[in-house]
């Protein structure tokens, strides 16, 4: 009997989601209590302890359903960012808001520009949206604004920019986004992608949401998975126009910011505190992470994010599976095209010396 197809076609050629090994998971396969996991870009600060309260206080009305349109949060952040309420995008996560992008924009056949070993998320949704993905080779781990401009094409419906850059940490400057954007038609959506963006500290660092207030077909994501701690509430926020604002609202799903995400979310952002906090650990485990790679003869790419690129100069795979064995978790490079390579997310200083004597022992041992 022939079978009929259920499926899209598309649907054959996506590639599921791999996440970082979780902690438990090493716990059972290689018999260890104490785990270091520098592997998925958490703050190990953990939230805000305003979070962690606003959580218990909202965990007794999750028999109701959530805000529909997260009025509190949604009002927080309008003052924040100086956009009115209509303009402010939030999701279960800002993976949440890039599949909406794919759902609001792509045909098939429409162009989706990305560097290449991007973020798995945007790839995903060109292929589920029967979009065509192009890859622009990146430049010494740095987007390549001018090969961007020059691969334009009246298909490009999506541009997709981290910035920084994940898995890299890089960043495209002020003076490289205003290369690239006289290239960038009306009929082009430009997203950037800004998870990591508190981290950063360069005065070059360009103001995306200045392309919102310009007019510009252009969305700004933003989480608070990262710098806030919150990674296991899923939710993402950010800005964009009043018309691409009200054609995302249109594919979201109903209640898709559960209640006890929009409280923690809500008390985060009245934590300057732990903010600084966060940013100063960051930077001292950054410098860190370079004095011991300098020391053990690595090389690895400058971040303004928080992890670092690293290359082992030699197979990533096998490093990686020697340093479950003791108990440290990161991320291989092969899964962005790096075969070489492994992202290391800063961690408290015990951490990130764990790291360190494990990652030498390993590399001393061949």
């Amino acid at each position: 009997m022939t079978k009929t197809r259920l499926t899209r076609p598309c649907v054959e050629h996506l590639t599921p989601y791999t996440p970082g090994k979780p902690i438990e998971e090493v716990q059972r396969e290689f018999g260890l209590t104490d785990i270091v996991k520098l592997a998925s870009n958490e703050n190990p600060l953990g939230p805000s302890p305003k979070a962690v309260e606003a959580i218990r206080r909202a965990a007794g009305d999750v028999w109701l359903y959530p805000d529909n349109d997260c009025y509190h949060l949604r009002l927080a952040l309008s003052e924040k960012l100086g956009f009115p309420g209509d303009q402010i995008l939030l999701g279960h996560g800002s993976d949440e808001l890039i599949h909406n992008i794919g759902l609001a924009f792509l045909s098939p056949g429409d162009e989706v520009m990305m560097c290449s070993g991007p973020f798995g998320q945007y790839e995903f949704t060109a292929k589920l949206m029967d979009g065509a993905p192009v890859y622009i080779p990146m430049n010494e781990f740095r987007y390549d604004t001018k090969a961007m401009a020059e691969r334009i094409s009246p298909r490009t419906k999506v541009i997709f920019i981290g910035n920084p850059n994940n898995p890299t940490g890089t960043i495209v400057t002020r003076p490289e986004l205003a290369e690239l954007l006289p290239a960038v038609p009306d009929s082009t959506i430009l997203v950037m992608d800004e998870a990591y963006h508190e981290y950063v500290d360069d005065p070059d660092y360009p103001d995306a949401l200045a392309l919102v207030r310009d007019g510009r077909r252009a969305i700004v994501l933003r989480t608070f998975s990262k710098i806030y701690g919150l990674a296991g509430l899923r939710i993402g926020y950010g800005a964009t126009t009043p018309e691409l604002a009200d054609a995302l609202d249109r594919v979201r799903e109903p209640f898709n910011v559960s209640s006890i995400a929009q409280a923690a979310a809500l008390a985060s952002l009245q934590d300057g505190d732990q903010v600084e906090r966060t940013r100063r650990l960051n930077r001292e485990s950054r410098d860190f992470f370079y004095r011991e790679f300098d020391r053990l003869g690595l090389k690895y790419t400058p971040s303004y994010a928080n992890f670092v690129w690293v290359d082992l100069g030699r197979e990533c795979r096998p490093v990686f599976t020697e340093l479950l064995r003791r108990g440290v978790i990161v991320r291989t490079g092969d899964i962005y095209g790096a075969p070489t390579h492994i992202r290391v997310t800063t961690g408290t200083p015990p951490q990130n010396r764990e790291f360190a004597a494990a990652l030498e022992e390993v590399l001393e041992a061949g």
